[in-house]
């Protein structure tokens, strides 16, 4: 009899949340000042509500930066190499495998070998021999993803896009076909669902899922939707919500699409478009953490719905436009862990 594997929704009870912090040594380095405030605040709200566990070439740093802000003694701080800061894509996917627990830790290649991830791709593991989590440590370096690139419903159903997972740099010698076998087999799935359109300007991840559409309880799905015609987003974005439409439940009903706004246009010194998206919010026990830019209408209406998506839980918005400067946000720097993981 085969092993039965379960991939958890987000919003499963969870043990704690991971932060990789930035550095000198990082592409932040020129902004690095800005971007802490950013990881403090951050720093603030997880440890106010669940475990954190941060990750730092220099921890004491760390600590000194946080100290008086956040109670230190209760985050778990790890001395480890990093290139970067994107915990989402380089961190351990839980999955439960015959109910225990167990991290898997996938190949990550900076993006499809867009940028250096020699130490980044050895966290995981370098956690797993630290004693940091309570999970069985399950080697999956032989293939190339990203926990950005992973939406889960808890329930057997993945969501995630072509553009991504078919990459030729990622894993470009196998098949659509042979990757769906893969991810079916590795985390318990029934089926996959592949969004083939929907991009953001500026996105360095080839059209990650958690920067356009989110899996929510009670079978939601939360999306970005571009209602300007005028905006170069707005093709492929009425696209994708139109295939959106298409999907069904394993019960064969249409799920509830909750629309996110578009933000505003937001460019960088050179005049390109970042990729603000409020699709990039962190569920966690009690909270989301949802992305703001500093635009009052759009901020309030992603709150709105996400207050919908998940009304149980306190909306939390935290100003991420130094992070879409290097073409991530809130979710892109998390990862969440479930229950029984974290020591």
């Amino acid at each position: 009899m085969s092993r039965k594997r379960l991939f958890p929704a987000e919003w499963y009870p969870q043990s704690g949340i991971q932060l990789t912090w930035p550095h000198r040594n990082t592409d932040w380095a020129y902004m690095l000042d800005e971007v802490t405030d950013c990881f403090v605040e951050l720093a603030r709200e997880i440890s106010k509500r669940e475990k954190l566990l941060i990750v730092a070439p220099s921890p004491d740093e760390v600590k000194h930066r946080l100290q008086g802000i956040v109670d230190t003694d209760s985050i778990t701080f790890v001395p480890c190499p990093t290139n970067d800061t994107w915990a989402r894509d380089h961190g351990g996917i839980t999955i439960f495998d015959d109910g225990a627990l167990c991290i898997c830790d996938f190949k990550f290649n900076g993006w499809g070998l867009k940028f250096a991830a020699n130490h980044d791709n050895l966290i995981t593991s370098t956690l797993c021999q630290q004693g940091i989590f309570e999970a069985r440590y399950e080697n999956r370096l032989n293939f190339v993803l990203e926990g950005g690139a992973l939406e889960s419903d808890g329930a057997g159903t993945l969501l995630t896009t072509s553009e991504c997972l078919l990459s030729p740099n990622r894993n470009g010698e196998w098949s659509q076909a042979r990757i769906e076998e893969y991810l079916k087999e590795t985390f318990g799935l029934q089926r996959v669902l592949w969004l083939d359109h929907g991009y953001l300007a500026g996105d360095d991840t080839d059209s990650h899922i958690d920067t356009l559409a989110r899996f929510a309880p009670d079978n939601t799905i939360v999306y970005v939707q571009c209602t300007d015609p005028a905006d170069e987003h707005y093709e492929a974005l009425q696209h994708m919500e139109a295939q959106l439409r298409t999907f069904k439940t394993l019960d064969n009903a249409p799920y509830r699409l909750l629309p996110l706004p578009m933000a505003d246009a937001v460019y960088d010194e050179n005049g390109d478009r970042l990729p603000a998206t409020y699709a990039n919010f962190l569920v966690m026990n009690d909270a989301v953490l949802y992305p703001t830019y500093g635009q009052s209408h759009n901020d309030k209406q992603a709150a709105e719905i996400l207050r919908q998506a998940f009304p149980s839980r306190e909306i939390v918005g935290i100003n991420c436009s130094p992070l879409i400067r290097q073409h991530g946000s809130l979710h892109c720097v998390t990862m969440q862990y479930p229950i029984h993981v974290l020591r």
